[in-house]
């Protein structure tokens, strides 16, 4: 399903380009590919998000305030965040029904890019925020486990 989520968008805007119908014909020059290059924009945004490992939808929806008036749960790449708040399957990347490999493969890299051995050359406070999310990241990680149990 996740897969068929990012790529559907790709094809689906690839085939419009390469269609002979489109929204506004093409006959018509400048304006006729207006609508090309939007989609071409579109499908360029949508690769360049997952190349980030964002899902696209949930950055367009952030933007766009998808929150509806709400305060949406603090993000794990956010910076300024209480991750001691944070949900746990937010913080380890992972979908409440993950599998425990799943989580625990997920666990694994989010320690070693947090680990205190890879953000030595990073200034101090980079260093203390690296430590922190270690902290939540373990502390995450080991209450998935107990409720895997």
């Amino acid at each position: 399903m996740l897969m068929l989520r990012q790529i559907l968008p790709i094809v689906l805007g690839l085939l419009y380009l390469v269609s002979p119908i489109d929204a506004i014909p093409d006959l018509l020059p400048g304006v006729g590919w207006l609508d090309d290059l939007l989609i071409l924009a579109l499908v360029a945004w949508t690769v360049m998000s997952q190349r980030r490992g964002m899902n696209p939808w949930d950055v367009l929806r952030d933007r766009l305030g998808g929150g509806r008036g709400r305060r949406s749960a603090p993000r794990p790449e956010d910076l300024t965040a209480d991750f001691s708040q944070m949900d746990p399957y937010a913080l380890l990347e992972v979908s409440p029904n993950a599998s425990a490999e799943e989580i625990k493969s997920a666990y694994r890299r989010a320690v070693a890019r947090y680990h205190p051995d890879k953000v030595t050359h990073l200034g101090p406070e980079f260093q203390e925020l690296a430590h922190k999310k270690l902290l939540a990241i373990q502390h995450a990680y080991e209450s998935l486990q107990g409720k895997r149990r």
